[in-house]
């Protein structure tokens, strides 16, 4: 197994294995110096080959946003289309739910493409001469589905992005960010599994391009797509991406949650994107919370004393049965094993934070001292957040690094 942690292939969506994609006339050649640690240019400058993907492997989970992340020229598109073979690799594996791709013949590709991928482009590629409604059935119509249910597909998935009145007119009567919903549409019209998407919203206007990242945010919050994103924004990536691969050279140089790309950049390259970074926007309260032990009111406070010192906290959470936080106590107010029991000894008025909640945000919280109770949706105890680590990781010390960054993939770079 050669892919990036030891989770079998097979609970991964998809799977990316020593991939290359060589341009050039003796891609054997290319590769094995490529191999050997030579440099793209170098190799282009000896053999005028173009190792546009090397060495790359991967995995990304069910319901998973992997966003690929790099500067012009870094092989991030080449790497998508290599993905439904518009590209045809030159070397690796590529598996799909465990279907390997690189093997399928044509017939079975052109099913892949049909029934479980979907891209869409940075450019619209709305043909002019067909009305929205017919652009979106485009996919449909190949697949060979009949007029009606695709004419209701195509609605809804208009629906989902907001243009369903606009089924009957032409793409270019809409605005840029309309036409690129239309796009968005018409891949999600085929209820596909995975959804491929290069560098989608770059050609948008700012203002436009939030607003669609906004709309990709709740569309996957409903739909729970698998999607590979492509950007050159790090901004863009740290909006979207559950996690990010940062792409250089046709090679992977890190890979990590936002937070671990942010707080512990892997090398100098990675360090000059994340330097203007806003932190406070990036890292989110469930993330970067630890688990902690908690305590019941009716728990001894000799036994709550010990949990404490145990766990090296400050001070522990009191929970009730439903593991609802409903008071906190530090360690000197545990410091008497006499006296009134933690139901009555607890503070009720403590800080607390949502597990989405952005750090930018918990200023106030921290000012009190505490740590901070983080809460997942049904109000449960999800873990505590020390205040001095937060305004470490704000400030961009380091701190926290160790506990955000991922281990080392077998093979990346």
């Amino acid at each position: 197994m050669t892919t990036d942690d030891a989770t079998p292939a097979r609970h991964h969506k998809i799977v990316v294995d020593h991939l290359y994609k060589v341009f050039g006339a003796d891609p054997e050649a290319t590769i094995r110096r490529a191999e050997a640690g030579e440099s793209k240019d170098d190799i282009y400058a000896e053999t005028r080959s173009v190792a546009a993907v090397a060495d790359v492997s991967f995995t990304v989970e069910p319901g998973e946003i992997f966003v690929v992340m790099g500067l012009s020229g870094s092989g991030k598109s080449t790497l998508i289309r290599c993905l439904n073979r518009l590209i045809e690799p030159t070397r690796g594996a590529i598996r799909l739910d465990g279907e390997d791709v690189v093997s399928l013949s044509a017939e079975a590709l052109r099913e892949l493409r049909a029934h479980k991928l979907s891209m869409v482009f940075q450019h619209f590629a709305l043909f002019p001469h067909k009305t929205v409604g017919e652009n979106v059935e485009f996919g449909l119509k190949v697949r060979g589905v009949a007029p009606d249910e695709r004419r209701d597909k195509a609605r809804r998935a208009l629906a989902q992005v907001g243009l369903e009145a606009y089924a009957e007119v032409p793409p270019d009567n809409l605005s840029g960010g309309m036409q690129q919903r239309v796009g968005l549409a018409r891949g999600l019209a085929v209820d596909p599994d995975i959804m491929l998407m290069d560098e989608p919203f770059s050609a948008l206007d700012p203002l436009i391009r939030r607003d669609m990242q906004e709309e990709l945010l709740a569309l996957q919050a409903r739909l729970h797509m698998t999607i590979i994103f492509i950007t050159h924004d790090l901004h863009e990536a740290l909006r979207v991406g559950d996690r990010i691969a940062i792409m250089k050279d046709g090679r992977f140089v890190q890979t990590g949650t936002p937070e671990q790309i942010v707080a512990a950049p892997a090398d100098d390259y990675v360090a000059a994107f994340t330097r203007d970074v806003d932190r406070g926007r990036v890292f989110r309260a469930g993330r970067l919370a630890k688990s902690a032990p908690a305590v019941t009111p009716d728990e001894a406070p000799a036994r709550a004393r010990r949990r404490c010192e145990e766990a090296g906290l400050s001070a522990i959470h009191v929970v009730d049965a439903d593991g609802v936080p409903q008071g906190i106590l530090t360690r000197d107010e545990l410091a008497n094993d006499e006296g009134p029991g933690l139901g009555e000894r607890m503070r009720r008025d403590f800080p607390v934070a949502g597990a989405d909640q952005e750090l930018i945000g918990l200023y106030g919280a921290c000012a009190e001292g505490l740590p901070i109770a983080v809460l997942d949706e049904a109000g449960r105890l999800h873990g505590t957040l020390e205040p001095l680590r937060v305004f470490a990781l704000l400030a961009g010390n380091g701190d926290g690094a160790a506990s955000t960054r991922e281990p080392a993939p077998a093979k990346e770079a």
